[in-house]
Formats: C-alpha cells, sequence, structure tokens
C-alpha cells in the first residue's frame, strides 16, 4: 500500500510513471523540479522503503544546467549560496554566478 503513496503523488506532480514493457521496471519522466518535489516529498515521509528512490532520483538532477539553477533559486524562499548548493548539488562557482546574475550584478 506505501508504494501507492508514492506513485499517486508522482502522478498529482503531473510525472509520467509507466512500467517498460512488462517487466519490474518503471520510467519517469518528470522535469528537475519535478524531480527535487518528488524527492522533498520522499524524504518529508521519512519512509524507509522509499529512500532509495530519493537517492536515485537526486543523482538524476545532480547535473543541471545554468536555467535550471536560475529557476530553481528563483522559486527558494531564501536565497542564499549555501541553500542554493544543499537544493541543487551545484558547485560554490554555480551558486555564485546564479546569486550574481539574480541581483543583477553581472
Amino acid at each position: 500500500m506505501k508504494s501507492y503513496a508514492v506513485k499517486a503523488y508522482i502522478r498529482q506532480q503531473g510525472c509520467d510513471l509507466s512500467r517498460v514493457g512488462r517487466s519490474r521496471n518503471w520510467q519517469l519522466k518528470a522535469t528537475s523540479t519535478q524531480l527535487q518535489s518528488i524527492v522533498s516529498f520522499i524524504e518529508h515521509e521519512n519512509e524507509v522503503s522509499w529512500l532509495w528512490l530519493a537517492k536515485r532520483l537526486k543523482k538524476e538532477y545532480k547535473d543541471l544546467n545554468h536555467e535550471d539553477i536560475i529557476t530553481i533559486a528563483s522559486n527558494l524562499n531564501t536565497l542564499t549560496i549555501a541553500a542554493l548548493m544543499a537544493q541543487t548539488d551545484c558547485t560554490l562557482e554555480q551558486a555564485r554566478k546564479v546569486l550574481d546574475e539574480l541581483e543583477g550584478i553581472d
């Protein structure tokens, strides 16, 4: 029953979750923002059997491009370099560049 809850949340986010053929494998089509939302949900629920999925999804959005990081940064309540790095796993250099760009400093 626990798997239905996470699947329902994933579909609620507007993601496409489907089986690959007749195998046990699943395919998830989602944006980086949707992936982060799913990871946050899983970590907030603290369900042990879901943590592997959060770890796997974090790997998928680890290599965000500059535009994705800007989008995420603009949605953060408190924009700091540390918060941006924690949320996106970007480098210090990337976080500083995004922060400067959002503040209008080039």
